[in-house]
């Protein structure tokens, strides 16, 4: 160590050895704690090298020590070009601090040699510094970029905790909403199964309730027959009554011409029910049907009437003429259906005109005569 120029002795001093590696090394040499700061030390232990001192041999010792791969792979080189060739190789391979000891200590390495080699360490260092400056720059880079980093991670997790805490409120509220419904269907079906048990105690207090409720609806039925019987009494008393006589200078209404019936003897006294025909021909029939004796009634079958009417007009009438032409097939049934299960005289008259009333009325007279 001490037999190199004092120029490598800088550079092997601190390419060859860490900082915190050589301030152990100096104060165990020394034997205690030294204070001084780490370019004191590369200073004092630089000038220490240049004799031979017990740091110079401490030095020496530690990198035969950490290079020993290094000058043992040197040893294979026996000139001094084979020498600069191995160096040029780890300078390429930027692995310059153990060939810098094995280089400088061979003993085929020459002063022009060991200058060369201090120039490409010197260089080596000069960019090493440049690359230490850009990764500092990078590093520095890299730190920026991250404190943005995690302020913009602290503003995300401060605003998932607003919406975290905001969906809890809204979970709640509609727990909370949840147990109301539930609490207000429970309440309903308790109602509910009070007023079933109370509908069933009033009816059970009631007896018979359903034969009073048939009674009640046979009573309405009988009531909307005697209204619809009370109806046509009123209208066969404004037919007979007389009108007043004309006055002299007012020409009489053209009497209503009506073909001659021979009078059935059953129909007189009876109740006749006239089942369609065109309004127009209303009077005509009830005049007709008024002249044999017996009592008028009609139903229009379902076009204007209520069909609930027809009902009670089928039970009040003895004779039933049914004008199929004009009413609904609804009404032709029920006619049929009543006259078939009341064993009710029925005749069925296809042309709604006088004549064919008249040709019923025959009829029936004809069937009601013995034969």
């Amino acid at each position: 160590m001490w037999e190199l120029s004092h120029a490598c002795h800088c550079p092997l001093v601190g390419v060859g050895l860490p900082l915190g590696g050589l301030r152990k090394l100096v104060e165990k040499v020394t034997g205690g704690k030294v204070l001084h700061d780490d370019y004191d030390i590369h200073v004092g232990t630089v000038s220490e090298c240049a004799l031979r001192t017990p740091v110079a041999d401490a030095v020496q010792k530690e990198l035969e020590r950490r290079y020993a791969q290094h000058v043992q792979r040197f040893r294979a080189a026996k000139t001094t070009e084979q020498v600069e060739a191995m160096w040029d190789a780890a300078v390429a391979a930027g692995d310059v601090a153990g060939a810098f000891w094995a280089g400088l200590s061979h003993p085929r390495c020459t002063t022009a040699l060991e200058e060369k080699m201090c120039r490409d360490i010197h260089m080596v260092q000069h960019q090493a510094g440049a690359c230490a400056r850009a990764d500092i720059n990078k590093f520095n880079a890299v730190v920026a970029d991250n404190a943005r980093l995690e302020r913009e991670v602290a503003r995300l997790q401060e605003r998932c905790n607003a919406l975290g805490l905001e969906k809890a409120q809204e979970s709640e509220r509609l727990e909370n909403q949840l147990r109301a419904a539930r609490a207000a269907t429970i309440a309903r079906d308790g109602d509910v199964q009070a007023l079933r048990a109370e509908l069933a105690r009033l009816q059970a207090s009631v007896p018979d309730l359903e034969s009073r409720e048939r009674l009640a609806e046979r009573v309405a039925q009988m009531e909307a027959r005697e209204q619809a019987l009370r109806v046509q009494l009123a209208e066969l008393k404004a037919v007979r009554t007389p009108a007043p006589a004309p006055e002299a200078d007012v020409a009489a209404p053209a009497p209503i011409q009506v073909a001659p019936v021979a009078t059935p003897v059953r129909l007189e006294n009876r109740s006749v029910l006239c089942v369609g025909g065109r309004s127009s021909s209303v009077p005509i029939y009830r005049n007709m049907i008024e002249r044999v004796g017996a009592q008028f009634a009609h139903h229009d079958g379902g076009l204007e009437d209520s069909s609930s009417q027809l009902d009670a007009s089928l039970a009040a009438a003895d004779l039933v003429i049914c004008q199929t032409g004009c009413i609904s097939h609804s009404a032709y049934w029920r006619v049929k259906d009543h006259c078939k299960r009341h064993g009710k005289r029925c005749v069925f008259v296809d042309n709604p005109s006088v004549s064919s009333l008249v040709r019923g009325l025959q009829e029936a007279s004809t069937e009601d005569q013995p034969g």
